[in-house]
């Protein structure tokens, strides 16, 4: 049996094999692919829309448990690379 996740954006749980952990170092958002990072983890579709969608209603903040403003140029960065290698463009 796999184990299960909730997507902090949409709600609906899927394998932790079909999310993304997202975790806080130094109130920077990190993109944790390895699911191994120490701390609390948020999980997430990795797809622009439940990305843009926790982003919006501050879910990261929320789950995370984090007492201020995120950082989160990083993982934006993160993002547009991971769906440049989805799509095959460089």
């Amino acid at each position: 049996m796999e184990p299960v996740r909730m997507c902090v954006a949409c709600r609906t749980r899927a394998s932790r094999a079909a999310l993304l952990r997202v975790v806080v170092i130094d109130s920077e958002l990190v993109p944790d692919e390895g699911a191994v990072m120490p701390g609390r983890g948020a999980w997430v579709h990795p797809t622009n829309d439940c990305i843009g969608i926790a982003l919006k209603r501050r879910a990261f903040v929320r789950a995370l448990r984090v007492s201020g403003p995120l950082d989160t140029q990083t993982f934006e960065r993160w993002l547009s690379s991971y769906g440049n290698q989805v799509n095959g463009s460089k």
